[in-house]
């Protein structure tokens, strides 16, 4: 794998992260899976959910079936040696029409100025209820 972003390429890793999460609150499947790398892995730890290559759009769009409302709010970016790691709050509303709020923790990887891996780590067991 090559990593074609140095330390001090660590702006354009945000940017790209930056449109990466704004793809994601606006459930554009297109733009999240153009800025993934082929090949790339999706692993949530929390969910027990892994999905690499072709399978991870079909994956992310049964994410956005099941929460429609879906959104996060970045926290908190860190970027180095090509790596990137964001913490994040996440809204939704459940299945009982729970409104929903947990926080989360995304590990990017990065292969040829694309993302080749996202690692996910998130508090969704310990959901707050924002409202009934």
């Amino acid at each position: 794998m090559s990593d074609t972003h140095a330390v001090g390429d660590a702006a354009a890793l945000g940017e790209l992260i930056q449109r990466y999460d704004a793809a994601w609150n606006a459930h554009d499947l297109d733009t999240i899976l153009a800025l993934h790398a082929p090949g790339m892995v999706f692993e949530n730890y929390t969910a027990a959910e892994r999905a690499e290559g072709d399978e991870v759009g079909p994956h992310i769009a049964v994410i956005f079936e099941n929460w429609p409302d879906l959104a996060f709010q970045g926290r908190r970016q860190l970027v180095r040696d090509g790596v990137v790691v964001s913490e994040w709050t996440a809204t939704a509303t459940d299945r009982d029409g729970r409104r929903l709020e947990w926080d989360g923790v995304d590990i990017f990887s990065f292969e040829d100025g694309l993302i080749s891996r996202k690692d996910v780590y998130s508090a969704a067991h310990r959901a707050r209820v924002l409202s009934d």
